[in-house]
């Protein structure tokens, strides 16, 4: 079985720019990754099961119904044996509070060797969002975007205390990407 990744960070900081970035560059070097969207995942379950009709609706679903969209997302992904990046995120804001994205269900079945957290400044995330169109996404805060992003870090350190992976975190700061991607290919080489 290969490496499994987990690669996390707030909506907008452009995680899945770094995750692309370094798989390109990685298959340059004849290692290859499989990417899975874990969002994704769940997202195209929860269509067939007629729950949302766009991506943004599934954070408002109840929370049973979330466990179970992340449960069956993990069953998939846990059958994969290539080297695998799973693109998630750490936690999902909802109007409940912090829903674990990785709650101990999805965490033994992927069974992750590492978490790489993205993270950047607020102010950078804020920028980020505004400019970007083809999402639906809550207005938030600098504040409330800081919250979540040190969110991200306590339950990155409870997954890697369930798990054993290691947790590392990688900057993704604006007009630096390259630097970003070199780092994140140190990582899964």
């Amino acid at each position: 079985m290969g490496k499994r990744v987990v690669i996390t960070g707030v909506p907008g900081v452009g995680k899945t720019t770094v995750i692309d970035g370094t798989k390109e560059k990685l298959k340059e070097e004849n290692i290859d990754y499989t990417s899975i969207n874990f969002g994704t995942c769940m997202f195209e379950v929860a269509c067939e099961q007629g729950k949302v009709k766009n991506r943004d609706e599934m954070r408002k679903l109840d929370q049973m119904e979330q466990k179970e969209l992340q449960k069956t997302a993990a069953q998939l992904i846990a059958k994969i044996q290539d080297n695998v990046i799973v693109d998630t995120h750490c936690t999902v804001s909802t109007p409940g509070g912090y829903l674990p994205g990785l709650p101990s269900w999805v965490l033994q079945e992927m069974k992750p060797d590492m978490v790489i957290l993205v993270e950047t400044d607020v102010d950078q995330i804020l920028m980020r969002r505004m400019e970007d169109d083809t999402r639906e996404r809550d207005t938030e805060g600098y504040i409330s975007i800081k919250d979540h992003q040190d969110y991200n870090r306590f339950m990155a350190a409870a997954y890697s205390m369930y798990t054993g992976c290691t947790v590392k975190i990688i900057k993704n700061q604006d007009f630096l990407l390259e630097k970003s991607i070199e780092e994140m290919m140190d990582i899964l080489r």
